[in-house]
């Protein structure tokens, strides 16, 4: 695969552990509101020992969001960040969960969506006002009405968007069918924020999903096709001891090898992360 030179450029400064700057400082209103979902009695405490790892409060502070947007969250899973989004946005914005329904035909997927609804229904005083949309890749993608979300966010699933690309021996289909849908239902101005394992640049597309992974300098080659421009790029959740060329499973806190090297995956930690901001360009382009 090779990536465009724009794509490249930007991404240079990263070579140094430099990032991009995001939005401007998040005011002291909206990083206190932020802080009590964080801390708040509604979270797993699983979900909270991962917190230094995952940098909640940063990331999101990172991508702008505030209580009065309209979020769309991107395949939430088991619903680690619903728990801090939904109370953040509960008064005065709007939460989306695309999520799968629990009428798949995919048992997994199934599965997955009949434990999301278990939880939202276990919490009505937090998950109440939550709104879902369905999406399950390939067969339904839409992310809602066009010029309709502030933003947009997907945490760990970029690598989940190439599965039909490679087996169904069709290039980019599935991840620019999720860019493309994403810059239609944004407003102008809205934001992508994306968090996903990193792979070594130098690694294929066809290598890196297969380990969880995706080069950083695809993914924004893939935005940009689809029209978004690069806003910021973070080292938030970055690891440079995360060798990024072997499955991110073997890491914590999956440890998928189980008692085999285990010391050696711990002393490396997470998967090195990627955190990228991109913006819909507004009507008059900026």
């Amino acid at each position: 695969m090779k990536y465009s030179l724009l794509a490249l450029t930007i991404l240079l400064p990263l070579a140094a552990g430099l990032t991009q700057p995001a939005a401007a400082a998040t005011p002291a209103a909206v990083h206190d509101a932020l802080v009590k979902a964080i801390q708040g009695p509604q979270r797993t405490p699983a979900f909270v020992k991962r917190d230094r790892y995952r940098h909640p409060l940063k990331t999101l502070e990172f991508f702008g969001i505030r209580p009065d947007m309209r979020v769309v969250e991107v395949l939430p899973g088991a619903g680690w960040y619903t728990e801090i989004l939904a109370p953040f946005l509960r008064d005065r914005g709007t939460l989306i969960e695309a999520t799968p329904v629990t009428s798949s035909p995919n048992p997994f997927m199934r599965k997955e969506a009949i434990a999301y609804q278990r939880k939202l229904a276990s919490d009505p005083a937090v998950y109440g006002r939550i709104r879902r949309e369905p999406f399950e890749p390939p067969a339904y993608m839409a992310l809602g009405a066009p010029d309709s979300a502030d933003m947009i966010l997907t945490f760990l699933n970029m690598h989940d968007f190439m599965y039909a690309n490679v087996h169904g021996g069709v290039t980019d289909v599935i991840i620019d069918r999720f860019f493309r849908n994403a810059f239609q239902t944004l407003k102008p101005g809205g934001i992508l924020g994306v968090v996903a394992h990193r792979a070594l640049d130098s690694m294929s597309v066809t290598q890196s999903f297969k380990l969880g992974r995706l080069p950083q300098a695809f993914v924004v080659e893939q935005a940009e096709r689809a029209g978004f421009r690069l806003a910021g790029t973070s080292n938030i959740s970055a690891n440079s001891k995360d060798p990024r060329n072997i499955p991110v499973f073997d890491l914590p806190p999956t440890l998928a090898q189980g008692s085999k090297d285990r010391a050696k995956y711990e002393a490396i930690g997470p998967a090195d992360d990627m955190t990228l901001r991109f913006v819909k360009p507004a009507i008059n382009g900026e």
